[in-house]
């Protein structure tokens, strides 16, 4: 069993407030958890309105597949026109 964990800063030009965020973050997880079948949360500047750090985490038996299906995640993620990542990192467990 692999476990792939993925973190993601992000910054979120549309938000004006943390209401805003909340609201960008609420539909990026709906999305990446529909899509993608990934654990998805915030994990890290909750308090900061155009600032998000988001955590995904995948299970997997295989870590060729697991690699895959992240990246699949982060593309998603930088197409999404609301944000921009800033960076991510990948760990397999």
């Amino acid at each position: 069993m692999n476990v792939g964990a993925l973190r993601i800063e992000m910054h979120l030009a549309d938000a004006f407030s943390l209401k805003d965020k909340r609201k960008i973050l609420s539909m990026i997880k709906d999305r990446v958890k529909n899509k993608f079948n990934a654990s998805i949360a915030e994990v890290d500047e909750m308090d900061k309105w155009q600032k998000a750090v988001i955590g995904v985490s995948v299970v997997s038996n295989d870590k060729k597949h697991l690699y895959s299906y992240m990246d699949k995640i982060v593309d998603f993620l930088e197409s999404y026109n609301r944000v921009r990542i800033i960076d991510y990192t990948l760990e397999v467990l």
